[in-house]
């Protein structure tokens, strides 16, 4: 996948560019980062890729000249269509399907705004949609796009040790994850579940399914709407409200 960034902070992007699994995925070639700074694309001395806003008000906003100059140099590079996607919290939310969707594009360009936005003109005539990842504000979009990436590049082949890795992930197949355990074998006077140690493949696979229905029925419930549950997730997750509702009557 190509991924291009265009953001007045390129230096930020060192921290997926070069740690963890993003870092990795870049070094093994799975995923290519180039990054365009507006500044370069500035017509005066100064550099200027931003100005006070028509009408007043606090603060600045991105001018369109820079960011078209900058996201028309990265559309260069790509033979065929790529799309263009701007961090903004009025923007789709990024969630598991929306990450899948991305991980199957071949190139996009990542456009992080500052200030207090970007010219209205540059989003209608350059950018293909708003992506969000969540409902607050940030300082810029750079965190946001740093998100972005990392999510979607878990999802790449062969970017992750094991390929089961992602299908584990909280929200793959809608449900949360489960919880996991390492050693010592009793901490703080809790053992690991027995189950866990069992050495009983197909106990251990419907004890995390379990587990993962109840945690998504007791925290995020609204998930179960969407899906329809087969016959041993409903068993599953029955047994698992009777054992909680038992729990609680402790």
């Amino acid at each position: 996948m190509r991924i291009h960034v265009v953001s007045i902070f390129p230096e930020m992007f060192r921290a997926i560019a070069d740690y963890g699994v993003t870092g990795r995925a870049i070094s093994q070639r799975l995923v290519s980062l180039k990054l365009w700074d507006p500044r370069d694309f500035a017509t005066d001395r100064h550099r200027s890729v931003d100005d006070r806003p028509y009408g007043g008000g606090p603060g600045m906003v991105m001018m369109a000249p820079p960011l078209a100059a900058a996201i028309e140099a990265a559309r260069k590079e790509e033979s065929g269509r790529v799309r263009v996607v701007y961090m903004s919290p009025q923007g789709d939310r990024l969630d598991h399907l929306a990450v899948q969707r991305f991980a199957g594009m071949e190139s996009v360009i990542l456009l992080a705004g500052r200030y207090e936005g970007v010219d209205e003109r540059l989003l209608a005539r350059h950018v293909d949609e708003e992506c969000s990842i969540g409902d607050y504000v940030l300082s810029g979009g750079e965190l946001a796009v740093m998100v972005w990436i990392d999510a979607v590049t878990r999802q790449l082949p062969g970017t992750l040790g094991n390929a089961e890795s992602a299908d584990q992930d909280s929200f793959a197949g809608g449900l949360l994850d489960c919880g996991h355990y390492t050693r010592p074998d009793v901490y703080a006077g809790i053992p690991v579940p027995e189950v866990l140690r069992s050495g009983d493949h197909g106990a251990i696979r419907r004890w995390r399914l379990k587990q993962a229905l109840g945690r998504t029925w007791r925290k995020h419930p609204e998930l179960l709407e969407k899906i329809e549950l087969n016959d041993e997730q409903l068993e599953l997750l029955a047994e698992y409200q009777r054992e909680h509702e038992l729990e609680k009557g402790r």
